[in-house]
């Protein structure tokens, strides 16, 4: 983590009591701001919701049952939830309207807060009053996957001069230690990042373990998850370990990837919270090969449940993953594949590291991750007021 990075969380491995006391309420907090928006390009019951989606929901549902007023602004369905979501328009679309839609639905807010994950808002050009970024990770690798040449150099050229420039002077908030230092590589000063880890419901009652081999693949099917690497190394690690390869989750990819799969490979689609459980508590190991993350929630998802992982030593992983204590981290295909047979074939070592993961994970609570974020609401709060001292805050 860059030196002057503020980080807000836990040191990993304290835990918090599993009931934790209700937050204290915004009345508490004289400057704190009230009335907080998020701008996202999901609700969290988009089918294409992910890590980000989570940890916007579980931070909005805890500042709610502080007391402050929240309001989501999103792109594609709005869901019913305990805050207001409001609808956009599509997936693509709602970013040339969330301006005005912003106006007439939500209309003046405390703090505004922009999501950005790739594409940008560009809040600060429209909104005055403080704001706030969040960042799970920053695309600069994955925009050639996504786009053509141009094209992706133009989304990296946007991306960047939105977070290091349109931003500047904001609090951005990095959601690891690899975001906030490719954040730095980018151009924003360390000393306007502050970092708010993503948290972990508590599981509640748990399955055993499979007693053959189980190895699980959980998230979105698209291209930079890069599962279709993981099936060309299932060949070379089936003969080894034996066991099923199940494969959770939906996207773009899955009907390419299910015609690349060979014997044993298991694709489920979306699966309930209940089956998500039992497949998290029964895996032996959980596989994440992904090209980079901003944390990788799913690692932490497994580690409660008493699951190893094994990723790719990039950005994001190498945060969610402690090397050789709750997992294993490959620095290539064949790394990757000696890790995966290794932690199969030992079961000391792969007992060992899954309750390790799972002491690690304990510490990761909703209740720390909301305190973590009002605690950057409420400087950015005050230090607009301090920035532009006769500006009236809003009522």
């Amino acid at each position: 983590m860059p030196q002057h990075v503020r980080s807000l969380g836990l040191v990993p491995g304290t835990t918090a009591p599993a009931h934790p006391p209700a937050q204290s309420p915004v009345s508490a907090f004289p400057s704190a701001p009230q009335r907080i928006a998020f701008l996202a390009r999901r609700d969290l019951g988009n089918s294409a919701a992910g890590g980000s989606e989570l940890l916007v929901d579980g931070v909005a549902q805890g500042l709610t049952a502080a007391g402050h007023q929240v309001t989501l602004v999103c792109g594609g369905p709005a869901a019913v939830r305990d805050y207001r979501v409001v609808s956009a328009g599509g997936d693509t679309g709602h970013y040339l309207r969330t301006k005005h839609v912003f106006a007439r639905h939500v209309g003046t807010a405390d703090l505004l807060v922009e999501v950005c994950n790739g594409m940008p808002y560009l809040a600060p050009l429209w909104h005055r009053g403080p704001t706030v970024c969040l960042v799970n990770h920053v695309h600069t690798d994955l925009w050639q996957m996504r786009c053509a040449g141009p094209a992706a150099a133009l989304g990296r050229r946007l991306e960047r001069w939105a977070l290091a420039g349109a931003h500047r002077g904001n609090l951005l908030v990095a959601v690891s230690e690899s975001t906030a230092s490719a954040l730095t590589r980018i151009g924003v000063p360390e000393d306007r990042i502050r970092i708010v880890h993503n948290a972990v419901e508590e599981p509640g009652p748990r399955h055993a373990k499979d007693r053959e081999p189980l190895f699980l693949v959980m998230g979105r099917l698209v291209e930079y998850k890069r599962v279709d690497l993981l099936l060309r190394l299932w060949e070379r690690v089936r003969p080894v370990t034996g066991g099923r390869l199940v494969i959770v989750g939906d996207g773009p990819e899955r009907r390419r990837l299910e015609s690349m799969a060979g014997p044993g490979v298991v694709f489920t689609g979306r699966v309930s919270e209940a089956e998500k459980h039992r497949l998290l508590c029964q895996a032996w190991l959980l596989l994440h090969p992904s090209l980079v993350e901003g944390w990788g929630l799913v690692v932490t998802e497994a580690a409660i449940r008493g699951t190893p992982a094994v990723g790719f030593d990039v950005p994001g992983l190498r945060d969610s993953v402690q090397h050789q204590v709750t997992g294993l981290l490959a620095g290539g295909a064949s790394a990757f594949a000696a890790a995966w047979c290794t932690l199969a074939l030992s079961d000391e070592q792969r007992i060992r590291m899954g309750q390790a993961a799972a002491r690690r994970a304990a510490g990761y609570t909703w209740r720390e991750t909301v305190r973590q974020f009002r605690a950057v609401a409420v400087e950015a709060y005050e230090e607009y007021g301090h920035r532009a001292p006769n500006r009236r805050r809003p009522a």
